[in-house]
């Protein structure tokens, strides 16, 4: 199960990395966007790394503060609940 959830999270990093390259290319070429709820959903579904990384090479959404802001912040929270997990099972495996 473990080795499902690390080839989930490949994935979906890897195609909001994608999908972040793709609206950069389209806002270049005025052309039909990404939507930006999209984009924010990328990242609330676990690619949340695949965002930030997006973010930064493309140089793109860097100044809209709900990027900014708010996928660090689904970052921290999906690391928070990452961690939360696996004290959980781990506790109750030591019981």
């Amino acid at each position: 199960m473990t080795h499902l959830l690390l080839y989930y999270l490949l994935a979906v990093n890897l195609l909001t990395f994608a999908t972040y390259g793709i609206d950069k290319y389209k806002a270049r070429h005025a052309r039909w966007r990404v939507r930006e709820a999209s984009l924010l959903l990328l990242a609330a579904l676990g690619g949340s790394i695949g965002a930030l990384l997006g973010m930064h090479l493309f140089r793109h959404k860097t100044q809209h503060k709900k990027f900014r802001y708010g996928v660090p912040l689904i970052l921290l929270a999906q690391v928070a609940v990452a961690v939360a997990v696996f004290c959980y099972y781990r506790y109750t495996s030591m019981v």
